[in-house]
């Protein structure tokens, strides 16, 4: 009888988008075809000697086009076809990672000429890109709702589900939609950061939100704030106070109390405190103008001291800190007129900040087999052509390295450093072998 590799292939094709080979275990064919799942020139028919792996000699995927030898199992030298893994196909898409953009907004008296700006184009500039970019997106108001004339928020269709013109006489308070929530609450000049830690796990001033604006927020989300505010951080939360005192110096300690407390409030939205960050933090301050005025201040760029005019209560050094740590933009608030240049650019930062995930489920074969996760390999072929790559598996995260993946709860989970090299690559092509616990003898 044909003698075949132990390990089955679950192929992953992503361009753009990512399609599954879904093992099975158990007996069967392999797949037929011209043998170019992962190259090689072998010819037509079933597995094993010159068959559609590609192979010239059964035991290799790849053979002699191929870039990959595969050992059969340790316990025997090899399967029977009555034994094989069994490598069916099937077509998954796997998306980009959805995106919760949280927008937190001063409504103090000298903040009309700003709050205008933003309903001008929260819909026009801002929703409309993210959205015909295909992005799972959710916009996360915190905010009083209201009338612009008395500095609240009121923002209308196709976003919230005030109709269009609604806002000019608002309704008693906001109406949600899937895309848009709205946490109503009063925000004075310096307490915003204070209020969306407080909000979290608390009411809003209609209800809406019961358990905080906590509740609205996914769990697979990457999360995105825009601060709006013409003044600096001055509150408290926790037992913990933050103040910049509109100084550069302390525009750091105010980014890292507030970046602890996130975090220990919710590790699974914004991040552990020992692993990677999971939000980026935008801000629209009182600062000084970058030349010409509607270029961002990149995070590479210190904190500003100077303040922007006319209106700038404070250039907003703790909010400047933390789009510096979280590698956000900063933007002046004066300059109102070109808050539609600075949306256009914030929605851009949005679609480049949705990443395809590097976690991949392992499906369980159908017949109830198991699949042996030591012996699991992930393969990366750049878009843009070049040799296959192996990534290694290590034990878990705090062993990685470049080039390796863990498995954790029956997912593959790419290292860090090897994630941003999949990510980089919008045509890349990834491929995951592995084999079955073997039943009984051969």
């Amino acid at each position: 009888m044909t003698r075949l590799p132990s390990r089955a292939l679950w192929a992953i094709a992503a361009s753009g988008l990512i399609a599954w080979l879904a093992p099975g275990c158990g007996s069967g064919e392999s797949s037929g075809g011209d043998g170019q799942l992962f190259g090689g020139s072998g010819g037509g028919g079933n597995s094993g000697g010159s068959g559609n792996n590609g192979g010239t000699a059964g035991g290799d995927f790849g053979g002699s086009g191929g870039s990959l030898h595969l050992d059969a199992s340790t316990d025997d030298g090899g399967l029977n076809a009555d034994s094989a893994c069994q490598a069916s196909s099937g077509e998954a898409t796997l998306v980009k990672k959805p995106i919760d953009i949280i927008f937190m907004i001063d409504n103090s008296g000298s903040m009309s000429g700003e709050i205008a700006a933003v309903i001008r184009n929260i819909n026009q500039n801002f929703a409309s890109i993210i959205g015909a970019s295909e992005i799972d997106y959710r916009v996360i108001m915190i905010g009083r709702h209201g009338r612009t004339s008395s500095q609240r928020v009121c923002v209308e269709a196709p976003l919230s589900g005030i109709p269009a013109g609604g806002c000019a006489s608002p309704p008693p308070q906001p109406v949600n939609t899937e895309r848009f929530r709205h946490f109503s609450v009063q925000v004075e000049s310096h307490d915003s950061l204070c209020i969306a830690l407080n909000g979290f796990n608390n009411p809003d001033l209609f209800g809406l939100a019961p358990n905080g604006w906590g509740e609205w927020l996914r769990e697979d989300s990457f999360k995105m704030f825009v601060e709006i505010s013409d003044d600096g951080v001055n509150c408290s939360f926790g037992g913990v106070t933050m103040n910049d005192r509109d100084r550069v110096a302390d525009g750091p300690t105010v980014a890292d109390q507030f970046d602890q407390l996130l975090r220990t409030l919710s590790p699974l939205h914004f991040g552990d405190l020992t692993g990677e960050r999971n939000y980026r933090f935008y801000s629209i301050v009182g600062l000084a103008a970058n030349n010409p005025s509607t270029t961002p201040w990149p995070p590479t760029e210190p904190i500003q001291n100077g303040r922007c005019s006319p209106g700038s209560a404070g250039n907003g050094t703790g909010y400047q800190a933390l789009s510096i740590m979280t590698e956000g933009l900063r933007y002046p608030s004066c300059d109102n007129d070109n808050f539609d240049s600075i949306f256009l650019a914030i929605a851009d930062g949005v679609i480049a900040g949705s990443q395809v995930a590097c976690e991949f489920d392992i499906v369980p074969p159908s017949n109830g087999e198991q699949i042996d996760l030591e012996t699991v390999l992930v393969t990366y072929t750049p878009g843009g052509g070049g040799a296959e790559q192996v990534f290694n598996q290590v034990p878990n995260e705090a062993a990685c390295t470049p080039g390796a993946f863990y498995i954790d709860s029956d997912r593959v989970i790419l290292c860090p450093a090897t994630c941003s090299v999949v990510q980089a690559d919008d045509a890349a092509n990834i491929g995951i072998l592995f084999g079955c616990k073997q039943s009984g003898p051969a």
